[in-house]
């Protein structure tokens, strides 16, 4: 059984089972952190991957296979319909011109602008705000202090066939280095912004600098980027202007899909490389020679 890009076998799915009956008041905090010790699951970084481990042992919950404790906050999370969020993110009454040189490239940091960024995406994506699992960096576009965008870039997708042939891995190197493809998950340019061109200069922006964002953050470099466009709503325009490469469709198996089951909207994949030497990096067989800078 796979969840967050981790097999789990039926002894491991056990083993969970038998962390909460010895310790029914363990808090699910805790509970992520002795999985991930026991288990071993750890980032590219040695750090516990607690996040990805939480987002597992839920969905793992609503598969039926166990019974979580539960939440030491029993509170609703306020998201979009907190009043002050509300008022920050509502539809301005003037819209301003701005120059392209204007626009500002921010990582969300702080529980103030990570609450903001989750409201934005709630209210104005056509899919909402959702819990990214794992590895994950999220921006703030603005102009002159104000939001004119959004989006965020996390896990890729374990198998994509076009992808996979592009790249020219085998079944073990993807497995060993997927880590270094990341997924442009989230990218919103707010409803009432018509600047022409800014979707490929935000684009263009993020893909010069991520590469030293996430080392700073998670200690190693991706090399490729990818995202998905759904058919019926984009055509991918921003993504071909900013030098982005059409691979192809998807069979509309979803992102974590392993039972073949086409339940998704067909969507085109797009990549961009942002290491000459992808290639070489993502066909590696030594793990160790992926970190370096």
């Amino acid at each position: 059984m796979r969840y967050c890009g981790r097999d789990f076998s039926e002894s491991e799915i056990s083993l969970i089972r038998s962390m909460i009956a010895d310790d029914p008041k363990m808090t699910r905090f805790k509970l992520s952190k002795l999985v991930c010790t026991t288990m071993n699951w750890l980032r590219i970084d040695g750090k516990l991957k607690d996040m990805s481990c939480r987002v597992a042992l839920l969905r793992m919950e609503a598969d039926q296979l166990f019974k979580l404790p539960p939440p030491k906050n029993a509170k609703p999370v306020r998201k979009a319909n907190d009043l002050e969020l509300e008022e920050a993110i509502k539809w301005p009454e003037k819209i301003q011109d701005f120059d392209l040189k204007e626009v500002k490239i921010e990582i969300v940091n702080g529980l103030k602008q990570s609450r903001l960024w989750n409201s934005y995406i709630d209210k104005y994506h056509y899919l909402g705000f959702a819990l990214i699992p794992g590895a994950q960096l999220r921006y703030q576009v603005k102009v002159n202090g104000n939001t004119v965008a959004l989006l965020s870039f996390g896990a890729s997708a374990w198998k994509v066939m076009p992808r996979d042939t592009y790249i020219g891995w085998n079944k073990e190197q993807r497995e060993q280095n997927l880590h270094l493809i990341i997924n442009n998950s989230r990218f919103l340019i707010l409803p009432w912004i018509t600047k022409k061109n800014l979707a490929s200069k935000i684009l263009s922006l993020v893909s010069k600098r991520i590469s030293d964002d996430w080392n700073k953050h998670y200690s190693y470099r991706p090399v490729l980027l990818e995202t998905f466009v759904e058919d019926q709503r984009f055509l991918g325009t921003c993504y071909k202007a900013s030098n982005w490469t059409c691979l192809g469709k998807t069979q509309g198996r979803g992102k974590l899909d392993v039972h073949t089951k086409k339940e998704k909207p067909i969507k085109t994949i797009w990549i961009l490389p942002i290491d000459k030497a992808f290639r070489k990096k993502l066909n590696e067989e030594k793990a160790g020679a992926l970190l370096a800078n």
